[in-house]
């Protein structure tokens, strides 16, 4: 049993739930990250700057590398140094960041999901159109968008800022 489903029952409400969690965890589930994220895909397929933390986003991504050509398929996202890349709807090409704008809570728990074409956070439920607006919150702020251009053979992907 998960320890959500173990607090549920209890008996415990929403708010009791949360309180429990941040505290019962160190505070690790609901601290402010100040940083930019790990990379969680390998730098072999990548040349260029893909994190923000050393500087403006400016990278190309080599699509035919088994790193990265799962991107040719419609619904898929990677995770990409700062950046999330999404093939979404009509196979467009969208990057956002990767931490969530919920003020307060920056959680890297940001995906892509096909059937709503939303960037989803799973920390507190809050949903972006792929212009990057809010579609739900608790966020009201947008996220950060990068402009993304796929190369005339659809074999590379560049990102700016």
């Amino acid at each position: 049993m998960k320890r959500g489903e173990f607090l549920r029952s209890l008996g415990l409400n929403s708010a009791a739930l949360m309180a429990f969690y941040c505290m019962g965890t160190s505070l690790t589930a609901c601290s402010k990250s100040t940083t930019d994220p790990a990379p969680t895909t390998p730098a072999s397929g990548l040349s260029g700057n893909a994190d923000t933390s050393a500087g403006a986003i400016n990278f190309t991504v080599d699509l035919t590398n088994s790193n990265y050509n799962s991107l040719k398929t419609v619904g898929s996202f990677l995770k990409v140094g700062s950046v999330l890349i999404a093939n979404t709807t009509g196979n467009k090409y969208v990057t956002i960041q990767r931490l969530c704008t919920h003020p307060g809570f920056n959680f890297d728990q940001v995906s892509y999901t096909l059937s709503t074409n939303t960037f989803n956070c799973s920390g507190h439920g809050s949903a972006f159109n792929v212009d990057g607006t809010v579609k739900n919150g608790p966020t009201t702020v947008a996220t950060k968008l990068y402009t993304t251009t796929i190369s005339a053979d659809g074999n590379t992907l560049t990102v700016k800022a």
